[in-house]
């Protein structure tokens, strides 16, 4: 094989790689940006709702907002959590639900993914979050 044919298919395979790369980081930026909406107009509000619905009904729950993400979690046991968070690495970038629950010694945690960010109604997350919160209330 000539040199000059290799040298055009390893630059043809680079350029294709930038081109996949560039379009990968654009793909990563519009859905970081969908998800910050998501976070603000859906998944903060119904998270304080479940919250605020669980302290009536004696259980004490916290909302945590850090950058990026959202956490419930239980006031008694710190390790007794359900939070979203946005996985970029992902095929297409999305959101997943991650939670943990601890007895005795033992921390079981859970990743779920959910979705991307605009695709997610507030009756599939209030769904998954009911479910994730079902083992931390049966005690």
């Amino acid at each position: 094989m000539e040199i000059s044919d290799v040298r055009k298919k390893l630059q043809s395979t680079i350029e294709r790689a930038k081109r996949r790369a560039a379009d990968r980081r654009a793909r990563n930026d519009a859905a970081a940006g969908a998800f910050e909406t998501f976070l603000e107009v859906r998944a903060v509000p119904l998270f304080r709702q479940v919250a605020n619905a669980l302290r009536a009904e004696g259980y004490h729950f916290t909302v945590f907002t850090p950058s990026g993400s959202v956490r419930l979690m239980s006031d008694r046991h710190g390790e007794d959590y359900v939070e979203l968070l946005f996985d970029g690495a992902g095929e297409p970038p999305q959101v997943v639900g991650h939670s943990s629950r601890s007895r005795g010694r033992n921390v079981t945690e859970s990743e779920q993914p959910l979705g991307e960010p605009a695709a997610i109604t507030e009756e599939q997350l209030l769904s998954f979050l009911l479910k994730e919160l079902e083992p931390l209330v049966e005690r």
